[in-house]
């Protein structure tokens, strides 16, 4: 056995997201390098928690034993600078941070630059900071004062598949991503309405509990564009494999992203892409595999993908460099490894 060590994050580890798909991910990879993992469940309502959770929060960190190692998801760690002051002389503790909390799409300013202030504050207290992209990594030094000799990167690991194969004769537009306003679906929606000329049916695939009122107003807006009979609405998959196999381009609006596994997903089964080019989304898609647009860019995503639905060769081609790009990103073993590392180091 390497070690023991607590992960601590917040909520329910079974939601369906990149972040915590990462954080399942990487318990099951360590453990099968050899260590002990400790899940610590932490209480609901990261990353704007009230006094009860932070004081349950305070308890279960204050239960650990001294010297104990304990890796802190980033939706809790920034909100709880004050936990994070108090135990970092007892604990090792280390901060993994998905993306900034102040860069949530939606917030008022008075509320980013509080969390700005506290997540800043937070990292302060972390022996090691391990971030899941060199975009993340460039902002938590610029703005968050996070030396590079205590900053890791550990990109999520993608699992190996076959191409897709495609829908056929109508081709098929697989969005994938909770319906929450950073996703920005519904600059897809805007999008989609502006090639109804054209031949294609969009399935959506995603959370709609996670944020009911982006998601009632998506639907309402779908409605309102008389586009219910070509775009699907299909909630959280337990098969999105199949949903990557049967599609023929992959679009995604999103605004933000700390990394993208679902674009690392979509280049894994060779599906060109279309997207914003929002946070670390071009460090991941090469440009030979899609077209990124600005965030927001109704009339790009239109054009890009009029572009691919009119030009089966470019779709193609697109398709080819987004598979040979696919197979060069890391497993999720050789990423657990990496993260592994840092743990060690974190342990001297």
């Amino acid at each position: 056995m390497i070690g023991t060590l607590y992960f601590a994050i917040p909520g329910n580890l079974a939601t369906r997201s990149g972040g915590y798909g990462y954080d399942r991910r990487m318990i099951a990879e360590l453990g099968a390098l050899g260590w002990q993992i400790e899940h610590l469940r932490l209480p609901d309502g990261f990353p704007q928690p009230d006094a009860a959770v932070l004081a349950g929060t305070a308890r279960l960190l204050a239960g650990l034993p001294d010297g104990a190692l304990v890796l802190v998801d980033g939706l809790a760690f920034g909100a709880m600078p004050e936990i994070a002051a108090a135990e970092a002389g007892r604990l090792r503790l280390v901060a993994l941070i998905h993306h900034p909390l102040a860069l949530e799409t939606g917030l008022d300013p008075a509320t980013a630059a509080r969390l700005a202030a506290s997540e800043r504050r937070a990292l302060g207290f972390a022996r090691e900071v391990v971030t899941t992209s060199p975009t993340t990594a460039r902002e938590l030094v610029a703005n968050f004062a996070v030396a590079d000799d205590r900053l890791s990167v550990v990109v999520p690991g993608t699992e190996a598949a076959a191409r897709a194969q495609g829908s056929g004769d109508n081709p098929t537009i697989l969005s994938v991503g909770s319906l929450i306003a950073r996703k920005d679906h519904a600059t897809l929606v805007d999008a989609l309405a502006g090639i109804r000329d054209l031949d294609w049916h969009c399935r959506i695939v995603g959370d709609e509990t996670a944020d009911p009122a982006t998601a009632e107003a998506l639907m309402a807006q779908i409605a309102e564009l008389v586009l219910g009979d070509r775009i699907t609405l299909c909630g959280a998959s337990d098969a999105i494999d199949r949903e990557y196999a049967a599609a023929d381009i992959f679009a995604l609006a999103s605004r933000y992203e700390g990394y993208g596994m679902v674009f690392a997903e979509a280049l894994a089964h060779g599906l060109p892409i279309v997207g914003c080019a929002g946070g670390a989304v071009p460090e991941v898609v090469p440009e030979t595999a899609g077209v990124l647009v600005p965030p927001g860019d109704v009339a790009g995503i239109a054009d890009a993908l009029r572009l691919l639905l009119s030009g089966p060769e470019r779709r193609r081609a697109m398709g080819d460099a987004a598979y040979a790009a696919g197979q060069k990103l890391p497993s999720w073993r050789e990423s657990a490894g990496t993260l592994s590392h840092v743990l060690t180091k974190a342990m001297a």
